[in-house]
């Protein structure tokens, strides 16, 4: 199977607001997808607002023998909060899609309070049965939380086949999202990887000049987004790479060079080195400059990692899902919405505005 999938996420649409789905251009770059040999369509119960799913149905399962496809979708744990809650959600996914089965199904957006819920309701026996019954071929998470975590869910289930990760170069080492930590923790349990933000919602897109230039003195016939796509492709246990393609450019550019993937070679795995190090220059703010006053705030607030996500979003141009990771990384710590103002923390370093800060990341980080 190729490896790059078409992510039901970000289809093109006719209107600012994402409302409504442009079936026509939709439909033509499916065909095109179909056309060139690639099969994996992702989709979830709660994209577009609940049409995804409906979306492929028509331009998609109504055009096409079953056999040509591979459909992607995830039970929606936010939504769930019974076994016939998940029974009924999987039926009317199978429903809105129009198919007998699914050929991967994933429990979506698992973090340590799902993992709760996972575990109080039994859910992944309730995976395995429809696994036994032949309603989906293949179970595994889309993930969003730390590797500790991580390495607990799939020793306490190895029956996971699949592991979706947030993974791209500038992720990589990132304190909190943890790519190349969650990423070794698979490898150690022989789990293989489904990429989802490859290119960071777009952030990897459109870099710095001079971060561009470093990429084309390696190749100035590829674009700048499918460096973010072949360097994640090109890792070893990495099944598959999402690709949210809102456009037919956008499809025609990805198959350009996916059709016939070719890993990252040394020199370009150097450059996107250079590149990841270039984008964590000049943040907005230093981390380590918050750790005394951190230690003085009475509300325990987690100054230091919120600086850090906070960092990561300005430097991606404020699109970024970030918020996914907010209540995770913080943990037990105070939130940014816990500052009343206090000004203790500013006799650690009077030179920041602490409060500013934190009124900023509740602000942009908290929510999408």
């Amino acid at each position: 199977m190729k490896k790059l999938g078409f992510g039901a996420m970000r289809l093109p649409v006719l209107d600012s607001d994402g409302a409504t789905i442009d079936v026509k251009q939709l439909t033509k770059m499916v065909d095109l997808f179909l056309e060139h040999g690639f099969t994996y369509f992702d989709t979830s119960y709660v994209y577009h607002g609940g049409e995804s799913e409906k979306i492929l149905k028509q331009v998609l399962v109504d055009r096409y023998p079953r056999s040509a496809y591979t459909i992607t979708t995830k039970s929606p744990l936010f939504l769930v909060e019974s076994k016939q809650d998940f029974f009924r959600i999987f039926q009317e996914q199978l429903e809105r899609l129009g198919t007998d089965y699914v050929d991967y199904y994933w429990l979506h957006a698992v973090n340590g309070e799902m993992y709760q819920k996972v575990q109080r309701l039994g859910l992944v026996e309730e995976l395995m049965k429809l696994k036994e019954e032949g309603k989906a071929k293949h179970i595994g998470f889309s993930y969003h939380d730390s590797p500790e975590l991580l390495d607990k869910i799939l020793t306490d289930h190895p029956e996971f086949e699949y592991v979706q990760l947030q993974l791209n170069y500038f992720d990589w080492d990132s304190p909190y999202v943890a790519s190349r930590e969650c990423y070794e923790v698979c490898k150690k349990h022989g789990k293989l990887v489904v990429v989802m933000e490859p290119v960071k919602g777009g952030g990897l897109v459109k870099l710095p000049e001079s971060l561009e230039d470093i990429l084309k003195s390696c190749n100035r016939n590829l674009s700048v987004a499918s460096w973010g796509i072949r360097y994640a492709a090109s890792l070893d246990h990495v099944f598959m790479v999402l690709s949210g393609m809102s456009n037919m450019e956008q499809m025609e550019d990805n198959i350009s060079y996916m059709e016939d993937f070719h890993p990252l070679n040394d020199k370009e795995t150097a450059a996107i080195q250079e590149v990841a190090h270039g984008l964590r220059q000049n943040m907005a703010y230093k981390p380590e400059d918050f750790k005394e006053a951190e230690k003085l705030c009475p509300k325990h607030i987690g100054i230091v990692k919120i600086a850090q996500m906070l960092n990561d979003h300005k430097k991606m141009n404020n699109y970024t899902n970030t918020c996914i990771y907010y209540e995770p990384y913080l943990g037990n710590a105070g939130k940014a919405a816990d500052c009343d103002g206090c000004g203790k923390c500013m006799t650690a370093n009077g030179c920041l505005d602490i409060p500013a800060m934190l009124k900023e990341a509740d602000e942009t980080i908290t929510h999408f």
